[in-house]
């Protein structure tokens, strides 16, 4: 070939490989899966197609051999998908399942592998670990988490650790009993972190990864102001704090967090609300941009997402209160990318995206609202 051919076929080469490298990144469109909380048909995981140039969420598929799928989670390798199932009643008599599900490809479509017992009931929390062989589940109702070991094929094993939380705190209706509502497991996969509501309290657990145990950790429990109510907590990005959201005081503490021992200190406690309201609200999730600039957290009843920007020292300074769009939002999810934050409402039926200002943090709105019944739970693939 001379040198003019190539010159003439190199521009031809050139647009055909960058066509193919825009077709396979379009090919790759992130996977949004959403659960619905119901019993029966209705309860279901639903797949969808996340559009990251226009925010639209497209449905794939949708899984109905589970039923209260309150909360989900999905394995490092994006292989497996993990769910509570509680079969009938949610939080009744009867001990709840986590379920696991083999991801079909990029099609959206669930394998059911096995199920096996959460231990407790109103199972409400699901995390798994980077190796992929833990998974921890937090029991709401009976106050209690446990840990199940993962086999080679994504399948469960019966719970290797079951921890039962006691006591109670000073919210007679809410706080009579232990209510564990999640289990985070650190940056550094050595402890299990459980927010237990009812306790007031933060408990702590070493967890040996290997085997999915779990053994109490040399501070067992941190505890929050009284009559707050820790629900959900999450770790800033550099694995040095630690952020908690309490439903009962809508409020949100900070904590620093010393990695090699597993210490909690506490720094800090700020409101979710404005400052004239005078209704009743529920405070539900919370969640951090990857490059750990931002944190937005739900607030049920006044219907609206608190947007935070986090200071070089972990504290957080209030930027915005912005509508959910929905009623009592539920749950978060951010894209991989920053740019996007989805938005559960539960009770009002719907997912909303909002697009994050990179500058400002600010919320806005695109799209239409996905309708979808009781959405409880957002998992990005």
């Amino acid at each position: 070939m001379s040198y003019e051919q190539v010159l003439f076929l190199f521009p031809v080469i050139a647009g055909m490989v960058f066509s193919n490298a825009t077709n396979s990144v379009a090919a790759e469109k992130p996977l949004v899966f959403i659960s619905a909380f119901a019993p029966g048909d209705k309860g279901a995981i639903h797949a969808y197609e996340f559009n990251p140039e226009t925010g639209e969420l497209k449905l794939v598929e949708r899984t109905t051999n589970v039923e209260h799928p309150f909360f989900l989670a999905v394995s490092p390798d994006n292989k497996y998908l993990y769910s509570i199932h509680a079969p009938g009643k949610f939080g009744g008599k009867d001990n709840e399942y986590v379920s696991a599900f083999e991801l079909q490809g990029r099609t959206g479509k669930l394998k059911l592998l096995n199920r096996q017992s959460s231990l407790g009931t109103a199972s409400c929390y699901l995390d798994i670990d980077q190796s992929g062989k833990s998974v921890v589940v937090a029991n709401y109702t009976t106050g209690s988490i446990a840990s199940l070991p993962v086999k080679k094929d994504g399948s469960l094993e019966e719970a290797a650790t079951f921890a039962q939380h006691t006591g109670s705190s000073v919210n007679p209706k809410r706080q009579k009993e232990p209510h564990a509502h999640c289990s985070v497991i650190s940056p550094d996969q050595k402890f299990v972190f459980a927010a237990d509501l009812g306790l007031d309290k933060i408990m702590a657990y070493e967890l040996d990864s290997k085997t999915a145990k779990l053994t109490p950790s040399p501070q067992p429990f941190v505890r929050t102001i009284p009559g707050a109510g820790p629900r959900h907590l999450t770790f800033h990005p550099n694995g040095k704090q630690l952020y908690v959201i309490n439903e009962l005081k809508n409020s949100i503490t900070e904590f620093d967090f010393d990695p090699q021992t597993g210490t909690l200190i506490e720094q800090e406690t700020i409101s979710t609300l404005p400052e004239d309201f005078e209704g009743t609200s529920y405070c539900a999730d919370l969640k951090i941009t990857p490059d750990g600039r931002f944190l937005y957290g739900t607030n049920r009843g006044h219907d609206s997402i608190a947007a935070y920007r986090i200071d070089d020292d972990g504290k957080l300074s209030l930027l915005e209160i912005e509508p959910s769009l929905g009623k009592g939002p539920q749950n978060l999810a951010i894209t991989a990318d920053g740019k996007y934050l989805l938005c559960a409402n539960m009770p009002g039926n719907n997912v909303i995206v909002f697009q994050i200002d990179d500058q400002s943090g600010k919320l806005t709105p695109v799209g239409d609202p996905t309708s979808i019944p009781s959405p409880s739970c957002i998992m990005i693939r």
